[in-house]
This record gives C-alpha cells, sequence and structure tokens, in this order.
C-alpha cells in the first residue's frame, strides 16, 4: 500500500510548531524567577504579606521595574506598611523592602530598589523593531492575591502600535486623564491581543524565543464599569515599550 504524500509547507510546519512551543517552555522558566509580586507587609495585618501588581527583575538583579500607578496605589496607604516585593521561595514568599528610585507618571513606569542577594535579572530588548503581527508573552500575576504568588504566563499578538491616547469621536468621552494626556508629547504604546487582569500591572512583555523584555504591560481595555475587567474582560490589553526604561528616560 503506498504511504501517503505530504506536502514540503506542512512538513515544514510539523516542525517548526512544535519548536516554537518548546522555545516557549523554556524561555518560561529563564523568566520566571525574575518577575516578582509588588505589595506591602504589616505585622498585624491578616495575611500580613499582600501585592496588587507585577513587576520584574533588571539590571544587577536589584532594580525592579513595576507600573507607575501600582507604586502609588501603594504610597497612598498610611497604615504603617513597609513597601517592597515579594519573591517566591519554593511554596511560601520572601518579602524584601524596597524603596522607589524612579517615578516616571508620564510613561506610567516606576523602578524599585531592594537590598540583600542579586536576584535573576532580565535583559532589555530592542523595543523599537517590534513590528504588529509580533508573537509576544507576558507573565505575572493576574489576579493578584485572588491566585496567590504564582507566575502566570499568557500568549499574546502586538495587534498594534498606537498612540497612547487617541482622540475621541465625541468631545463627551473626553475626561481629565484624556486630554491631559493629548496636550502632552504623543508617544506610542503597543496594542496586545491578549487578556490581562488588574495584577498584571507591571508585567514584563517579553520575546518568547529570548526573554527578552520588550514592554512593560500597564493597562486593560475595560468595557463598561471597572468591574467587568475580570468578568468579561475584552482581551485587549496595552505596554509601555521597554525604551521608556534607559536611563536617559530616568526622572
Amino acid at each position: 500500500m503506498p504511504r501517503p504524500r505530504h506536502s514540503p509547507l506542512l512538513l515544514l510546519l510539523s516542525l517548526l510548531l512544535p519548536a516554537s512551543a518548546d522555545e516557549l517552555s523554556r524561555t518560561i522558566g529563564l523568566v520566571k524567577p525574575s518577575v516578582v509580586g509588588i505589595g506591602s507587609f504589616q505585622k498585624t495585618r491578616s495575611p500580613a504579606l499582600s501585592f496588587i501588581g507585577s513587576g520584574f527583575v533588571i539590571e544587577d538583579g536589584l532594580t525592579i521595574v513595576t507600573a507607575a500607578h501600582v507604586v502609588n496605589e501603594l504610597l497612598r496607604t498610611d497604615l504603617g506598611d513597609a513597601m517592597g516585593v515579594l519573591v517566591r521561595d519554593g511554596d511560601s514568599a520572601q518579602f524584601r523592602a524596597a524603596t522607589v528610585t524612579m517615578i516616571d507618571k508620564e510613561h506610567d513606569l516606576a523602578r524599585l530598589r531592594v537590598r540583600g542577594t542579586p536576584l535573576p535579572a532580565l535583559k532589555l530588548g530592542n523595543s523599537a523593531a517590534v513590528q504588529e503581527g509580533k508573537s509576544l508573552a507576558f507573565m505575572g500575576f493576574p489576579l493578584g492575591m485572588v491566585l496567590g504568588l504564582r507566575q502566570v504566563t499568557h500568549r499574546c499578538t502586538v495587534s498594534a502600535i498606537t498612540p497612547v491616547a487617541t482622540p475621541s469621536a465625541s468631545s463627551s468621552k473626553l475626561d481629565a486623564k484624556v486630554l491631559n494626556q493629548l496636550q502632552k508629547s504623543s508617544y506610542v504604546v503597543f496594542q496586545l491581543d491578549g487578556t490581562a487582569y488588574p495584577g498584571n500591572s507591571g508585567s514584563p512583555l517579553f520575546d518568547p524565543d529570548t526573554g527578552e523584555v520588550i514592554g512593560v504591560v500597564n493597562m486593560v481595555f475595560v468595557k463598561g464599569v471597572k468591574e467587568t475587567a475580570i468578568s468579561a474582560p475584552s482581551g485587549i490589553a496595552y505596554a509601555i515599550p521597554a525604551s521608556f526604561l534607559a536611563p536617559a528616560a530616568e526622572k
């Protein structure tokens, strides 16, 4: 009986697709130790450890990057909390106090500094070279304390490279935040075809082949009221290009 013939294209795809999946699996193992929770510690609170966002380690292993709005939310609390990062240590969490070294409100980025033994650091990639249609991934803690300190990885596609604030078709839809952004110098962000949740703010957006960080997840498109970001996610998220993390961008 003659053996079935396969087209060269199908044979090529059968070779490439499993390799791509294996590559992401290997990359996840490299990225995971560098992704931390951003939160606080209070001895008299139950639980004592709490986190509301994600972050990742860069440079010398003692510098943490996250979204500025995550840090601002923690700084607004005045309950004797110590702000810092939560690092997975086996089945438990290790808290490391941190100090804020930079807040870039315009680009929604922040840097924190921790002491002690350096953590595994991620390398920043060339975000300017990213094109629409590029397959990427992001890793963080999508629902914060609800799912615990277990890093979760999501695949995504760069569906658009778009201005951070797009003029509304109706003046009634312009709020103070959008108007303020439109008055500033415009810059572009990555619009992602991937589901992110509030706890993903500060997650690294990375190349699944190399693990290099391309951007920082900072925003989820919300349909209707804020609560629907969890119950009915839009599947649209945004990330700030990693180029704004360069030393020249520090403020």
